[in-house]
């Protein structure tokens, strides 16, 4: 059965079959269309008071029809035919529109982005209310002809109001051999392939300033994603920032800076979108239909920095949950098959939809996995008790993601635990011996020290449940080591992102020891700030092994008073 896109909802089933019969009106190849054709198109917009897009190929046939505007109706980028530069796509759109009037940017930047040989907008006059032979009628008024020419700020043609007959008079083929050649000519190149087949991610960050942000935490916010999409391995071409009391319920952003950002997207050849912040599978529909590329925020981005960081068998587990359980109750909203379902006899039961059954393989497979992060779990328990029974003393390096943990554990216990300057390197936690003399009595003390995963502001709740096996290190640990990245402007909006992850934990260790990293890279003016805020801190570079002699002592000290502590009790 020949399907119909766009919004269908409430449609009765007589309308649906006079649409499905589109796909039965081949039209001529050397025109753009006929009079019969358009008019039909005309009647039918109007009974169901609604635009309608057909999308035409060069030999004349009906590929695709929908109902909704042409910017909400676009082809997927992945169905779209690949042509060599200055080539079209070979296809037409013919859409209708209730008021007649030029089309507009939201339409224009659709015709672009699919590379469309022209879209023909067709202004209807007439109502529901008028009857012919006994049925709704509606008729062309005048029409618009769009195409590409090769401009980058307005790479697009509007022709004057047509009549039906001067547009259905046109000779399509020379039409389209003249356009195709101005843009060969022109160097203007495969745009739109060249966002297909790039294996690169492309980003544009969208920023929105609420009400209820301070200006210093919207800045750091857009950032930390511009990092995260760097660490994600995406390039950023642009940021765009828009401010409102509160987020758009249906697109986070106004109308107007949707319009703003598909055109902008196009313009810098951008095929991704990243927002600054967590947004549900209903906007995320609203915004790709309107944009036309994928949309996503920055939980998805953490969580794909995760995906391509895990080595381990453990570290992959877990990100596979987060992902699922981030996925799950966003599958109705993005309308996407899984990549893997359930497959063979016993799979589906009578009756049921795709995404029915899609979410029973998701749930299996998320059961599956706690499964598999509870044996971790109790792994990681064992071998805890071994250590205490051993009774060294255990301290967790905790901090902001990329403060120099693994860095630290590495220089104090030559760990070769990999490091890079970017967000969330490492993800899976390192357990070493750390051997102290202490300067005093020349007794050589033991501790074992765990670098974790890094946090950052606002970790995102799958990655909280998903991680709880690698986390609990945190929470058994005696002392806990706060390495804080002296470096870093928002160093202090780090420490308060890392103590609310923090208090969130049950059983935290009571004692612990901020050790303010990256000294090298600091002003005197930040130094001084830091010592007097907090005094009891200890003052590094783990790069450059300036202050370790004087962590090694406070490290002695941490754990004596955790052991002679009358209200700890050691694990």
């Amino acid at each position: 059965m020949d399907t119909i896109y766009g919004n269908i909802q409430g449609l009765k089933s007589s309308y649906i079959k006079q649409l499905q019969r589109l796909y039965e009106q081949r039209q001529p190849g050397d025109r753009l269309i006929t009079s019969e054709f358009a008019q039909r198109l005309a009647a039918i917009s109007t009974e169901i008071h609604q635009p309608v897009c057909i999308y035409i190929n060069r030999r004349g046939q009906v590929i695709r029809v929908a109902v909704g505007t042409p910017s909400k109706t676009q082809i997927p980028p992945q169905d779209l035919p690949r042509h060599s530069a200055g080539r079209l796509s070979g296809i037409r759109c013919v859409a209708t529109q209730l008021k007649s009037h030029v089309p507009d940017a939201a339409a224009l930047t659709a015709m672009v982005r699919q590379r469309l040989d022209a879209l023909v907008m067709l202004g209807l006059t007439g109502s529901g209310t008028e009857r012919r032979g006994g049925g709704a009628t509606g008729y062309v008024k005048e029409a618009y002809l769009a195409h590409l020419i090769p401009e980058k700020e307005m790479p697009w043609s509007v022709s004057t109001p047509l009549s039906l007959d001067n547009l259905t008079e046109q000779d399509f083929d020379d039409l389209v051999h003249e356009w195709e050649t101005d843009l060969a000519e022109s160097g203007f190149g495969t745009l739109g392939v060249e966002e297909i087949e790039s294996s690169e991610d492309k980003v544009l960050l969208v920023g929105l300033m609420t009400e209820d942000m301070s200006q210093q935490r919207f800045e750091e916010g857009l950032k930390e994603l511009a990092r995260l999409v760097e660490s994600a391995k995406g390039t950023v071409l642009e940021t765009v920032i828009q401010k409102r009391s509160r987020p758009h319920p249906q697109t986070v952003i106004g109308q107007g800076k949707v319009e703003e950002i598909s055109l902008l997207a196009h313009q810098l050849g951008a095929n991704l979108i990243v927002f600054d912040r967590d947004i549900s599978a209903s906007q995320v529909r609203n915004l790709e239909a309107e944009i036309g590329i994928s949309v996503v925020d920055r939980t998805e981005v953490i969580l794909d920095i995760f995906a391509q960081r895990a080595q381990s068998q453990a570290g992959k587990l877990q990100v596979e949950l987060a992902q699922l359980e981030y996925m799950l109750p966003r599958l109705r909203g993005r309308g996407q098959a899984m990549s893997r379902l359930g497959a063979g006899i016993g799979t589906r039961g009578p009756g049921e939809t795709k995404l029915e059954t899609e979410r029973r393989a998701i749930g299996r497979r998320i059961a599956q996995l706690q499964q598999e992060v509870n044996q971790l779990q109790a792994h990681r328990t064992r071998l805890r008790q071994q250590r205490q029974q051993q009774e060294v003393p255990s301290i967790a390096l905790v901090g902001y993601t990329n403060a120099g943990k693994s860095t630290l554990l590495n220089v104090l216990t030559h760990a070769e635990v990999y490091t890079a300057d970017q967000l969330f390197a490492t993800l899976d936690p390192t357990t070493r011996k750390l051997v102290i003399t202490d300067p005093q009595t020349q007794e050589r003390r033991s501790i074992v020290l765990t670098d974790t995963v890094g946090f950052i502001h606002e970790l995102p709740p799958p990655l909280m449940d998903a991680f709880r096996a690698t986390l609990e290190e945190v929470t058994e640990a005696d002392a806990l080591l706060h390495v804080v990245d002296l470096s870093d402007p928002a160093w202090a909006s780090h420490i308060s992102s890392v103590m609310d992850v923090l208090a969130e934990m049950p059983a935290m260790p009571g004692s612990a020891l901020i050790v303010f990293n990256k000294i090298d890279g600091v002003d005197s003016d930040n130094l001084a700030l830091a010592q007097q805020e907090y005094p009891q801190a200890v003052f590094i570079s783990a790069t450059q092994r300036l202050g370790l002699d004087t962590l090694r002592q406070r490290l002695v000290q941490l754990i004596d008073e955790v052991v002679s502590s009358p209200a700890v009790t050691h694990k």
